[in-house]
């Protein structure tokens, strides 16, 4: 149904924000499922997961991997993270278009002192903080999103130290309501993403069709041949495949070079086809049947 990327410094708010959000949302729409994913549900710690460039990369890859298996479109996701690289907010941007579902951006723009402030009480209580090397790293790399980019729209902006995160705040009230409007024919204010080929799942290509009718071909010329040849060389009747495959009747022996000149001129035969008609078969067990078919009927009995 949604996804809904949390973004903005570290020690902003985002948490709370995203846990009024989903409380807001499962009172408005009881009939959804609302989940928020976050470090702590994949059991990662805060310092742990971003001490380096190469742990910060595969813990956004363990994210990106679960939401990829959770959206849908009877659920809301919550992505509760920093989400400070733009690039990275386009990759959680394209697993919702590829499923067809709703997307906005949740910013929390809490000032860096705040930030810093709010992170040196959670030290101090012994609460979930971030070491503060670790701390002015993320803050100078942090990418504002912007409304103009379509991986960063909708975007929703809340100020915590100014407005406070409670769940009638009007910018919740306003995410929710996006996020949860039933949609008709009259409807405009609400995007729902659509897929793209590029995002759609790859269909089975008529090139693929003509290595499959390729494989299979080959193996019935070779099924021919080894016959033959247990025969010293006598016509081969009723060689079967296997169930559901029609049984070869030749009334003479065929050598191997007429065999594959038949088959080449099979395969020339059926790709021709497919340019007016359907695509070629893309199981083997159809190419066969074909090719059979198609010898009984040039050298069958």
């Amino acid at each position: 149904m949604a996804l809904v990327v949390m973004c903005g410094q570290p020690c902003s708010g985002k948490s709370e924000a995203a846990a009024c959000l989903a409380a807001s949302l499962r009172s408005s729409a009881a009939d959804v499922t609302v989940r928020v994913i976050d470090e702590s549900s994949l059991h990662l710690g805060r310092n742990d997961s971003y001490k380096d460039m190469v742990v910060e990369k595969n813990l956004r890859g363990v994210l990106r991997s679960e939401v990829d298996r959770s959206v849908s479109r009877d659920s809301i996701i919550i992505v509760d993270s920093l989400n400070n690289i733009k690039g990275y907010r386009y990759e959680l941007w394209c697993l919702a278009r590829a499923s067809g579902i709703r997307y906005c951006v949740f910013f929390c723009d809490t000032e860096v002192d705040h930030c810093r402030e709010w992170n040196g009480k959670r030290q101090e209580k012994g609460e979930p903080s971030y070491d503060s090397n670790i701390f002015e790293d993320l803050v100078r790399r942090f990418e504002r999103p912007d409304r103009r980019s379509r991986w960063d729209s909708p975007l929703y902006e809340l100020v915590p130290f100014r407005d406070g995160v409670v769940e009638l705040s009007p910018v919740i009230a306003e995410a929710v309501s996006y996020l949860t409007k039933k949609l008709d024919s009259k409807t405009r204010d609400v995007k729902v993403l659509q897929p793209t080929i590029a995002t759609q799942s790859v269909r089975t290509t008529e090139a693929n069709s003509l290595y499959e009718m390729d494989k299979a071909t080959q193996e019935v010329v070779s099924a021919i041949v080894e016959a033959q040849s247990c025969g010293l060389g006598l016509a081969v009747n009723k060689l079967s495949l296997g169930p559901n495959l029609p049984t070869i009747n030749l009334q003479r022996s065929v050598g191997l070079p007429e065999l594959r000149s038949l088959r080449r001129t099979f395969i020339k035969l059926a790709g021709q086809y497919s340019l007016s008609g359907p695509p070629p078969p893309t199981d083997a067990d159809s190419a066969k049947r074909m090719f059979v078919d198609y010898l009984n009927r040039e050298i069958g009995a």
